[in-house]
């Protein structure tokens, strides 16, 4: 494939990805999130393990949207249950632990995949690696349960505490309730909010699905070294991550937690750009340091949609941010391809990326205002 048809097969992902979130999130309060991603992992396994079985990259575009689709819901199906287990005070730390998943899959698959790559090809790598969630599936049906009450391995006093709080946040929730499903959808605070998740997935997907080709571009690796080189900027998230969220949950605030991360990582990015060519060791320093603005930022994010809509919104408000985020993905992952073709270089879409970020830091500063226009609103309308 040229990086053209790369980056039309890699961002294809996400229009599949879109169908599922709002109605995933709507299911996982109105059902179960744990039977809903248990039938989400057998799709998953399927579409994962089919990727490996193409024979055109036409056919691994279809397999491609179809794996969006299996994964689609899962996002926000998993959000829900997390809100369903911890109260406000906790849920950036909670959200945090739960997104290092994200990282720490890079951590672990980069070098195994590369490993793969030099002794087999990509088809091992792709069977193996989407065999996965057929495995997970023994291990989340025995351990994960919707709500405290459900779960036998808690204590009564841990359950009665969770429960009473939970409970109480739901109803304090409620008294804010204004209205419709489709206006909460369209609050101020939610669109800002699905623009910022727009604009950091432009940067992440971008960023993760085209590095290993630029460090192996700038300089002749083998897929291992590549993959080894790969995990240094997701360690450095993983960081990030835990520590914004655990300061975001001490000091009760969000978005400033947010526009600082994005900041930085948009800054680093643009500064590892700019020096690329004379130092490129200083370059891939700053670009290890990107990832603070597209993985620091999640615990916060994910935080705010639970606690400013009610419960029965919320789920289906996070797939909206999700889905129509996560073409964000689609965009950026075409754009730097594109980019790369024209150009020959890398430079001019990862510019691109450290754009994006630093227009999402302006918009997270935005968030506390549109915030009071939300609740004026509400004000006006229970007037």
């Amino acid at each position: 494939m040229d990086p053209a048809q790369a980056g039309n097969v890699a961002g294809i992902f996400f229009w599949g990805y879109l169908l599922l979130q709002i109605p995933g999130g709507h299911l996982a309060n109105s059902w179960s999130a744990k039977r809903l991603i248990s039938i989400l992992l057998v799709a998953w396994g399927l579409c994962a393990v089919g990727c490996g079985l193409v024979q055109t990259w036409q056919q691994l575009r279809i397999m491609r949207f179809l794996l969006g689709v299996a994964e689609g819901a899962v996002w926000p199906v998993t959000l829900v249950l997390l809100s369903h287990w911890f109260p406000r005070k906790e849920r950036a730390r909670a959200n945090a632990l739960w997104m290092v998943c994200l990282p720490l899959a890079v951590v672990v698959s980069s070098p195994l995949s590369g490993w793969i790559l030099d002794r087999w090809n990509w088809r091992a790598m792709l069977i193996s690696e989407g065999a996965l969630p057929f495995f997970w599936l023994i291990v989340w049906q025995a351990v994960i349960y919707d709500r405290p009450r459900d779960a036998k391995w808690i204590s009564p006093s841990e359950r009665e505490y969770l429960e009473s709080t939970l409970e109480q946040e739901s109803m304090d929730g409620e008294l804010h309730d204004r209205g419709s499903l489709l206006r909460a959808l369209i609050y101020p605070q939610v669109l800002l909010l699905t623009a910022i998740c727009f604009l950091r997935n432009i940067a992440d997907f971008g960023f993760l699905i085209w590095l290993p080709a630029a460090l192996e571009n700038a300089k002749k690796l083998t897929n291992t070294m590549v993959g080894r080189l790969v995990t240094i900027p997701f360690i450095v998230g993983i960081a990030a991550m835990l520590l914004n969220s655990w300061h975001s949950d001490k000091v009760g605030e969000r978005p400033r937690h947010m526009s600082f991360t994005f900041a930085i990582g948009g800054s680093c990015l643009l500064a590892g750009v700019l020096v690329s060519q004379r130092w490129p060791v200083a370059a891939f320093v700053f670009i290890c340091l990107t990832v603070v603005g597209t993985n620091g930022c999640l615990g916060p994010f994910w935080a705010i949609p639970t606690e400013i809509l009610p419960r029965r919104v919320a789920g289906p408000a996070m797939g909206l941010i999700n889905s129509v985020g996560n073409l964000g993905g689609f965009f950026g992952s075409m754009a730097i391809g594109y980019l790369n073709k024209d150009h020959g270089s890398f430079l001019y879409g990862f510019g691109f990326v450290a754009l994006s970020m630093l227009v999402a830091s302006v918009f997270c500063l935005a968030l506390n205002s549109a915030h009071r226009a939300d609740e004026g609103d509400g004000l006006a309308a229970r007037g």
